[in-house]
């Protein structure tokens, strides 16, 4: 049991929670912030911005709306751990509902309705918990009224307020009406971490039963009365076009209703998806290159190289990098390389959509449902409150569901019809027709003395920018309602030549180490092929650079790769940290068993730390990691169970990038197409993982990518101990 606590949060009065009666007549909390101007479905109060939605109702329902979309994260168990562990109930007892699309959940930081930057729990995670305890002292106050006594003599248990002197007890939903009366508390008592009963511990995941049992609706899961399947054939090349098309033969096809044409390619809608991709065999189309003509990885580095030459955006400046570099008795160079990568999710693209009567519904696993609902207006012609969009669970995203090319797609098919239609790729169609990590060329210059000292780090980077991609889609989620589509593009191009992009310089621009002139810089080179986030974003390639190069440097001076580093680190305790924990861990002043030898690494993204080291061996120039120890520094822990698994998933992810990930381009076309040439880490091919997390009671940072940048560098890194091959390309291919 739970008493009030005197440690308060303090809150003014533009920042204090609001308390309806619901339609039901229970107790609705609902935190609002200041700034933020809108109504969230269901409330009848002015509220502002709720970022975390509570509803006790009279037959003791707890009820949690969901705001960031659980796509195997974590966020549907953490959520419901940070409420129940305020609102004293079990998690378990916790009902969760996802966030419609509305202003209200809007992320603060990224100004739509997003999920991702590993921000979840950092960013709702403490207006959760101060809803949860809201609500708790409300009800707290209601059953003092009714008891007549001090609300210091009633305690909570598991969704029941008690009165222990007088054997009473009254649950919440009995109490619901009359706490949804009481005064709001501008003052919030939080639980100290010496009473939680659920943060910090081990707690089964909760949405495992229905995933297991197959009750968890997913996209691909949607069934409607009446509902069709569509397939789509798109262009070859990238950005291509339609030039012409025969339908003839796939309309003779089994069960087809129509062949259509549509912004990016030919539908082929039938009664059954099987019967869909049958006649899409049939179906005649010839293609016409588009704006970005045929390019392949030869032009597109070639395009990098020339950007480095004519030099591009310096990013961060200190001291003066280019006369030391200069005036320097020694330089030390690299350049290492990225290709572009696919995400692979479980789940292929899906979206089911149902225009009628002026209604458009949408059924996805999408992590940006406000952008979705922003496609389907574009292609539908409806306004926002005619669009409906019932999010899901997501088979895994890694960002790939934030780009929404298969929502506008099903929406300009369904447009068509008056019945839904459910489009489904294939998984050759996303690995062909996606969009990709971007890829990179980094070249990095060091200057050094006669000490041996490392004077200057100067840091170019040539890449495409995400946001020139992203920004056409994400402006209509920004840009309001009403306002037209001329409004929209002119939205998105403002936003492309205003808003600064970090994801090409991200992890690089912020070097740790203490070397006294620094210079890093971002040349913008795109080659026409469509970009997008890719778990850890630009991390994912900057500390593959920056890992490799630190660790050059270690051999050129004779130094001890971990020491140097930690010598380096002096200015981030944190960082050094981790980097000690994962050496201590493994015995890093001890040699490896014969055969097998050590690489290492330390980055920090999404505000965790996080450091590798890895043991593997070589044999006939194949690349075999037996044992991945990291440790990670994420601030307060919610669940250690579920930051475990995001590290082993993350370090899985990040090895299948480094060992096999690469999408190529010829001619302008792909030339991957599934995972017998676009490969993932094999169960009898994955390692042994340590985690180690740091113990903080500071607050809560991300851990769903963080684990994957220092992979590769580590792998590089002990390669080059194993086989003298210093590999400066992905994916590590040594012969």
């Amino acid at each position: 049991m739970t008493v009030i606590q005197k440690d308060k949060v303090s809150m003014n009065r533009r920042d204090f929670f609001k308390v309806t009666t619901s339609a039901a007549g229970g107790l609705m909390v609902a935190m609002h912030l200041p700034g933020c101007a809108s109504v969230p479905e269901g409330s009848t109060e002015d509220s502002l911005r709720p970022n975390a939605w509570l509803e006790v109702t009279p037959d003791s329902r707890v009820i949690l709306t969901l705001d960031r979309v659980e796509m195997g994260q974590g966020t549907y168990t953490g959520m419901c751990t940070l409420l129940a562990e305020e609102l004293d109930v079990m998690p378990e007892s916790i009902e969760v509902v996802f966030a419609p699309v509305d202003d209200a959940y809007k992320h603060p930081e990224y100004g739509f309705q997003m999920t991702g930057g590993s921000s979840s729990i950092r960013v709702t995670g403490p207006l959760v918990r101060q809803a949860g305890a809201v609500g708790r002292l409300m009800l707290v106050t209601a059953a003092a009224q009714v008891w007549e006594v001090s609300q210091t003599q009633i305690t909570t248990n598991e969704g029941r307020c008690e009165l222990a002197s007088q054997s009473l007890s009254l649950t919440y939903g009995e109490l619901a009406e009359l706490a949804a009366r009481q005064k709001v508390p501008e003052n919030v008592p939080l639980k100290p971490a010496d009473q939680f009963k659920y943060i910090g511990k081990h707690n089964k995941r909760l949405d495992a039963k229905a995933k297991s049992f197959g009750t968890a609706d997913f996209g691909i899961d949607t069934q409607l009365p009446g509902m069709v399947y569509a397939v789509i054939s798109r262009p070859p090349v990238v950005g291509g076009k339609v030039s012409t098309f025969d339908a003839s033969a796939a309309l003779d096809a089994p069960g087809v209703i129509n062949v259509i044409e549509v912004p990016r390619g030919v539908a082929i809608i039938a009664e059954q998806y099987w019967q869909a991709r049958q006649a899409q065999e049939k179906l005649k189309v010839t293609y016409a290159a588009g704006e970005a003509g045929t390019p392949s990885d030869a032009d597109v580095f070639a395009l990098y190289a020339k950007a480095l030459e004519e030099g591009g955006s310096v990013v961060r400046e200190e001291g003066d990098v280019a006369r030391v570099i200069s005036e320097a008795s020694r330089t030390i160079k690299a350049e290492y390389r990225v290709p572009f990568l696919a995400h692979a999710p479980m789940e292929p693209m899906n979206c089911t959509a149902w225009v009628r009567d002026g209604r458009c519904d949408v059924y996805t696993s999408t992590q940006v449902p406000d952008i979705a609902r922003a496609v389907a207006r574009r292609e539908s012609g409806l306004s926002d409150d005619q669009i409906h969009i019932h999010s899901t669970f997501i088979g895994g995203g890694f960002g790939r569901r934030l780009t929404q090319e298969f929502v506008a797609e099903a929406v300009s098919i369904a447009v068509h019809l008056d019945q839904p239609v459910k489009l489904i790729w294939s998984r050759e169609e996303d690995t062909q027709h996606g969009v990709f990590r971007p890829s990179a060329l980094h070249r990095l210059t060091a200057a050094v003395d006669d000490d041996n000292q490392i004077l200057a780090w100067k840091h170019e980077i040539a890449c495409p920018r995400i946001l020139d991609y992203y920004a056409k889609d994400a402006a209509g989620a920004i840009v309001p309602g009403w306002a037209p589509n001329f409004m929209v593009k002119m939205g998105a191009k403002l936003a492309v030549m205003t808003t600064p992009d970090h994801s090409p310089t991200e992890g690089a621009a912020e070097v740790p180490y203490a070397i006294p002139n620094i210079e890093v810089s971002h040349a913008q080179a795109d080659g026409g092929i469509p970009v997008t986030f890719w778990r850890s974003v630009g991390h994912s390639h900057t500390a593959f650079a920056v890992e490799s190069f630190v660790d050059e440097l270690a051999r050129q001076l004779d130094e001890d790769e971990v020491s140097m580093r930690l010598r380096l680190l002096s200015e981030h305790p944190r960082a050094a940290a981790v980097l000690k924990a994962t050496a201590d861990r493994i015995g890093w002043d001890r040699p490896p068993s014969q055969g097998v030898f050590r690489g290492v690494a330390v980055h920090e993204s999404f505000q965790t730390y996080a450091a590798q080291i890895v043991e593997l061996s070589v044999d006939n120039d194949q690349i075999k990691v037996h044992k991945v120890v990291c440790a990670v520094n994420c601030g307060q822990v919610v669940n250690p169970d579920m930051v475990e698994a995001q590290v082993e998933s993350a370090i899985i992810f990040g090895l299948s990038a480094a060992l096999f990930g690469k999408i190529s381009f010829q001619d302008g076309q792909v030339q991957q197409s599934n995972f017998h040439d676009y490969r993932v880490l094999r169960m009898n091919e994955t390692p042994e993982i340590d985690v180690i997390i740091i113990p903080s009671n500071e607050p809560s940072t991300g851990i769903g990518e963080p684990g994957v940048p220092p992979v590769a560098p580590a792998i590089a890194n002990a390669v080059y101990k194993a086989t003298g091959q210093r590999l400066r390309e992905l994916p590590l291919v040594l012969g």
